[in-house]
């Protein structure tokens, strides 16, 4: 289809004989469930070359779904008075706590209600670089993931934290909690992330893919469980949630990478960008911040510890 993006995969045992909808809202993070339910009433999903009828339709295991994702029309991202958890704030950039289930930026289904939004009603200024959808955005996290993420008010600034992931000297440093017990008690995942050739709404380690590296030591073993830290080399789309689940260990809550049926109720995975570092682009001082797990992880994390 001209002027969109085409995403075909094969529904696999663990999503089988759950609603269209349901699947493809969990499968792609930043569209809602409601502009993919008009997305299906439009037309633009099929399964097995067809039509899909209903946004109610079961789907088989081994069925083949293809949607066609309209590009969005250009349109500038506007203010909203979001409450936002400022951990820095200074005239270059700004480091936020950003909460789980927001969207960094707009995208297709999701034009309001992400940190852009919140970040252009609480910033005057915000840097240019990314265009009028992604004014200030150096780096992001998935929307089920929490934690700090630092953007950028002016362009000087923003090329400068942009040398630095691309230099991959940025600290990252993740909490997470893995299904299973870990061999070791600390490791390097180094493998290659790309498009899933079975899935194309997912990543996957590949041959060819672009160089990932993670490493993991344990925090504490549960059972069944184990919390780790993560701290990434690289910064690819889903890197820890891909490498974990590469090694046997998807994250806890996570239904596209893991079991589609999770033990607990959880609003997406058990991750959270709890440090980030840099040296700040204009000072050239080296500035460190960390940010408590919010409250369900540390709920579920107390539950896990007393099964």
């Amino acid at each position: 289809m001209d002027g969109s993006n085409r995403f075909g995969f094969v529904i696999d045992e663990e999503h089988a004989g759950l609603r269209a909808d349901s699947v493809l809202s969990v499968l792609m993070e930043d569209v809602s469930r409601s502009y993919i339910q008009k997305l299906i009433e439009g037309g633009s999903v099929t399964v097995d070359g067809k039509p899909m009828v209903s946004k109610k339709e079961k789907l088989r295991a081994g069925a083949e779904v293809v949607l066609d994702l309209p590009e969005p029309a250009p349109c500038e991202a506007v203010p909203e008075d979001i409450p936002l958890d400022i951990v820095y704030e200074d005239d270059d950039l700004i480091v936020v706590n950003k909460p789980k289930g927001m969207v960094v930026h707009p995208a297709a289904g999701n034009l309001s209600g992400t940190l852009v939004n919140a970040l252009l009603f609480h910033c005057s200024c915000l840097s240019s670089i990314n265009g009028v959808q992604r004014p200030g955005i150096v780096h992001r996290i998935d929307k089920d993931t929490s934690g700090l993420l630092v953007c950028a008010k002016s362009d000087a600034a923003h090329r400068g934290l942009s040398e630095q992931l691309a230099e991959h000297s940025v600290t990252r440093r993740y909490r997470a909690v893995v299904f299973g017990r870990l061999k070791d008690d600390s490791g390097r995942i180094d493998a290659p992330i790309g498009r899933d050739p079975k899935n194309r709404l997912r990543m996957a380690v590949v041959p060819g893919g672009k160089n990932a590296v993670t490493n993991y030591r344990v925090l504490t073993y549960m059972n069944g469980f184990t919390e780790i830290e993560a701290r990434l080399e690289t910064g690819r789309t889903h890197q820890i949630r891909v490498h974990m689940t590469s090694i046997g260990h998807p994250l806890l809550g996570d239904t596209v990478y893991g079991p589609a049926k999770q033990p607990y109720k959880l609003n997406g995975q058990m991750l959270h960008a709890g440090i980030l570092g840099f040296v700040h682009p204009v000072t050239g001082q080296y500035m460190e911040f960390e940010a408590e797990p919010p409250e369900e992880y540390l709920t579920t994390l107390k539950k896990l510890m007393n099964r």
